[in-house]
């Protein structure tokens, strides 16, 4: 089961919502979220953000979870993914200090 649909299960249920009412308010069939929270199917970012907002949860951590399970899907098969994500976090980590650089400079001018 999907870590992300375990805890927007658990999420719902501690904000006192049947499945049915967070479909209905999230306008989602009932069927796909049911899935969604078993790990069948997958979240869209879109709906992780209208589910923390309706459970009125942290939507940072629950985007980090949504994000690490988008990139263990798409590496846990493949035999170099743990390199591949170690290359992407430096370039990421590069790119991120460009931009802090950049908005720094704009910020000065």
């Amino acid at each position: 089961m999907s870590t992300l649909g375990l805890k927007l299960r658990e999420l719902r249920e501690q904000a006192g919502l049947s499945l049915r009412k967070a479909a209905m308010q999230t306008d989602i069939d009932i069927a796909i979220l049911s899935k969604m929270e078993r790990g069948e199917r997958k979240f869209s970012k879109e709906l992780v953000l209208k589910l923390a907002d309706l459970y009125k949860a942290n939507s940072d951590k629950l985007v980090i979870d949504f994000l690490s399970e988008k990139v263990l899907y798409e590496l846990e098969d493949e035999d170099f993914g743990l390199e591949a994500l170690k290359v992407a976090e430096k370039q990421l980590k590069l790119k991120n200090i460009r931009i802090k650089n950049e908005n720094t400079e704009n910020h000065n001018t």
